[in-house]
This record gives structure tokens, sequence and C-alpha cells, in this order.
């Protein structure tokens, strides 16, 4: 086909050479012969001209056409991959060895890095690990390894968090509810909506510096503790209603953003000062002091 179109081309530029250069000395005998000879050349030149125009445009797009096409392959082998390292992770979470644990969560922290499209899936099997059920021993227990284990996870989960100082970062949710946290630390982050409920608190947990851009709730959870929230934003409703707080509670200049509940919540000791509510809630005694 392109040689045929090659010939086609040729023989127009041909017939406008002649026609062109015949044409000028019909119409003006008297001209030098050079000239219309110079002019059909153009003539017939601009046609071979056109016509290479038009062979580099169809060049280019079918090379464009080949690189999307490569691109395409290239991502479904990445993401055929991805998927591959997924799965295999994911197994790997159930494993009776503490150490092939640590690494599955690794390589799920690695995978939500490096495709953002599966970050939220990964805080949600992150998440999941810490609400397996999970009975603390001792810590100089031979056995009490899967502390270290969910340590990890609690670490993995803040790294994927975007920092409070990012601007516009992409949000993800956190499902904490029925989990055992110890030294748990989203200082300093922001996530969307974070639900802790019947959950239970140990030694030191920190949510302070913190913009929860949807709503809190940590209803039904006890806490034996020291639970820091102080200068944090909630934008939507922050629920502590049953909420046992044995150890010291602190939440100054937090902001509440949202609807607010204390109801049926204990509080040993609060430090509350400098707190505002977009909507004014019942306040505990402790709270009041």
């Amino acid at each position: 086909m392109r040689k045929s179109l090659l010939l086609s081309t040729i023989l127009a530029s041909i017939g406008v050479f002649v026609l062109v250069g015949g044409m000028l000395l019909l119409l003006d005998p008297g001209a030098p012969k050079h000239e219309a000879i110079k002019t059909g050349g153009l003539a017939g030149g601009a046609i071979i001209a056109l016509y290479a125009l038009w062979l580099n445009d169809r060049r280019r797009k079918v090379e464009e056409a080949r690189q999307e096409l490569e691109s395409q392959r290239i991502d479904h082998d990445r993401s055929r991959v991805a998927d591959e390292r997924f799965a295999r992770a994911v197994e790997l979470l159930g494993h009776e060895t503490a150490q092939v644990r640590v690494g599955a969560m690794h390589a799920l922290a690695g995978l939500a890095k490096s495709r953002t499209e599966y970050t939220q899936t990964v805080l949600d099997i992150l998440c999941a690990y810490l609400r397996q059920p999970y009975t603390k021993k001792t810590r100089n227990d031979p056995e009490e390894i899967e502390l270290e284990v969910r340590l990890t996870s609690q670490r993995l989960i803040e790294d994927l968090l975007p920092r409070l100082e990012e601007k516009n970062p992409p949000i993800y949710d956190l499902n904490l509810t029925k989990a055992h946290l110890e030294f748990m630390d989203l200082s300093y982050r922001q996530v969307g909506d974070l639900y802790i409920r019947v959950a239970h608190f140990e030694d030191s947990n920190s949510f302070h510096h913190m913009k929860i851009h949807g709503h809190f709730y940590v209803t039904e959870a006890t806490m034996n503790g020291r639970f820091h929230m102080h200068h944090t934003e909630i934008v939507g409703r922050a629920w502590f209603s049953r909420f046992k707080a044995q150890g010291i509670a602190v939440f100054t200049d937090t902001k509440f953003g949202g609807e607010t509940k204390f109801a049926n919540s204990e509080w040993a000791d609060v430090k509350a000062d400098g707190c505002t509510f977009a909507v004014q809630p019942d306040l505990p005694e402790a709270w009041r002091n």
C-alpha cells in the first residue's frame, strides 16, 4: 500500500509540475521558460513534501501507539507482580513464626508505599492484625515476642499515614475496634475516620498533634495508662461514651469540631485546659475541674 501511495504521489507531483509549467507558458508565452519550469517544480515538490509530512506524522502516531501498548503491558506486568506479592504477604501473616509475620508486614508496607492504590487495603490489614485476640504475657516471658510483632504493625501504620504538615494528602481511615494497643503513636499524622471502639489501651498511647478529618470513636474502650490527645483537631464527631480511663488523659488545646459525647464515661485524671467545642457537650466532672 505504501509503495502504491508513493507511486501515486510521484505521478501526481509530475502531473502538477507539467500542469503548472504548461499553464504558465500558455498564459504568458513571452515569459522565460526556466521560470515556468522552476514554478512547476516547486508545485510538484510541494506534493512530495506534503507526502513526506503525512508519512512522518503516520510514523509518529504508529510509534506512539506502540509505546502506549508497551506501557500498558509493563503496567499490567507490574500489577500482576504486585498482586502476587500482596497475596503472598497476606498469606504469611498467618505464619507461626513471628519473624515471618514481621517480614510479611514490611512487604505489605513497602507495596503500599510503591503503589498507593494498595495503601488503604494494607492499613486495613495491619489494623485487622491488631484486632486479633491477644492476651499479654509478662515482659520476661520468652513467648512474649507477639508483642514485638504487634508493635511493628503499629509503627508501620504510623509510617503509612500522611504527616500533619502535608497539604492536601490522601486521607486514609483506621478501624482499630477491639484492638489491644500499647505505645501506639499517631502523633503529627492525619487520618480520616478513626474508630477505636471496645479497644484496650495500655501503658502510653499518643494521638496528639493530629488532624482527624472524619469522626473519632473510642466508645466502650478501656485505658489503664496514659492517653495523650492534646493539640489535636477532630473535624467530625468525637464520642467517648462508656470510655473508662484509669490513668491520666491529656486533651490540652484540642479542638472538637463536631458533636461530642461523654455519656457514662469514667475519668480518673483529665487535663483539658484550652479545649474548644463547636457543639458544647455535657462534660463529665473530671473535665470541668
